[in-house]
């Protein structure tokens, strides 16, 4: 059979390095089971592939390229798959014996997941989707995996709220009640001010095979903000919803301080060296701007920022 010319094998007429070059779009079915034995959950997720490329190839072999990629992602995903970051570790771990030029494969997922929720009152039932993301970076010796979530939620504006509550007090001693009767009745209404939708998202990097529960960072997006929000309520969900926001008013910043404390306090067997993202993007009601809050830092340094290191410290970091 006569070979026909690599030409991707060729050198490139700038010899110069590519950090990566892969394949984008690649839509795959996965099916992760539960640990509880309970129904698995169906993803339908959108990958994206890379391999870094040295400066003496033209190309990568897109077209054979994709066949392996494709061949990889086949494997794996039929495979049980219990957590989508280890999944991600394992495709990147896989690319990269694939191709003996790369130093570096990348892998990313992205899926829609539908959580189960019931109003806060009238228990009614309903589905809620999450944007859930994994991502996974292979060298020689050792993986780094990223698994996160963003979440749609809703804030009230403690600055508004106060301006609102001070004349609250005002009317109120119009109508002869004390000062003290006057701070103590606005303190306990949900006085109204503006809202805002809420984006909270939380990434986690970790090496190797440890793994992180998405459902945790799901709640604790959720539990960050001044109240959850659902597809589905009645007049006295929607109340109960109201009356807790307005309760629980929050900053953009206040929304990503908490995600930090939550996080810290539910994920206490993770390293220091895993690295840590929170935002929160509020899209105002009452501007034509958006609020933006981040955090980018280890998990030792939020612990010893709360003052939680000590007892951080007599946990053995895991062997890379």
């Amino acid at each position: 059979m006569e070979t026909l010319p690599d030409v991707q094998a060729c050198q490139p007429e700038y010899p110069i390095n590519l950090t990566r070059v892969g394949l984008t779009g690649v839509k795959k079915l996965v099916k992760v089971l539960r640990e509880d034995e309970g129904r698995p959950i169906v993803l339908i997720s959108n990958f994206e592939v890379f391999v870094d490329l040295p400066s003496d190839r033209k190309g990568a072999n897109l077209s054979r390229n994709f066949e392996v990629i494709d061949e990889v992602l086949e494997e794996a995903v039929n495979e049980p798959v219990y957590v989508i970051e280890e999944l991600c570790g394992e495709i990147a771990r896989r690319v990269l014996s694939k191709h003996e030029y790369a130093t570096r494969a990348e892998v990313k997922m992205k899926s829609e997941y539908i959580v189960e929720r019931s109003s806060p009152v009238t228990r009614t039932a309903g589905q809620e989707v999450v944007d859930i993301f994994a991502e996974a970076v292979a060298k020689a010796g050792h993986v780094r995996k990223l698994v996160g979530a963003e979440v749609v939620g809703m804030t009230a504006c403690p600055c508004a709220q106060e301006i609102m509550r001070d004349q609250v007090r005002k009317e109120l001693l119009t109508l002869g009640l004390s000062q003290e009767e006057a701070f103590d009745f606005a303190a306990k209404l949900p006085v109204a001010t503006h809202n805002q939708r809420g984006r909270g998202m939380i990434s986690i990097q970790v090496c190797d095979r440890r793994c992180v529960s998405l459902d945790e960072i799901i709640k604790i997006i959720e539990r960050s903000m001044s109240s959850r929000v659902f597809g589905l309520l009645k007049r006295p969900d929607e109340a109960l919803v109201v009356q807790r926001a307005h309760n629980n008013p929050k900053f953009v910043e206040d929304c990503v301080r908490t995600m930090a404390q939550k996080l810290v306090e539910a994920f206490e067997d993770l390293p220091d060296d895993a690295v840590i993202v929170l935002k929160q993007v509020n899209e105002e009601s009452i501007h034509q701007h958006n609020a933006f809050a981040e955090r980018s830092a280890t998990m030792g340094e939020l612990r010893a920022e709360l003052g939680t290191e000590d007892s951080a410290s007599a946990r053995e970091v895991p062997k890379r």
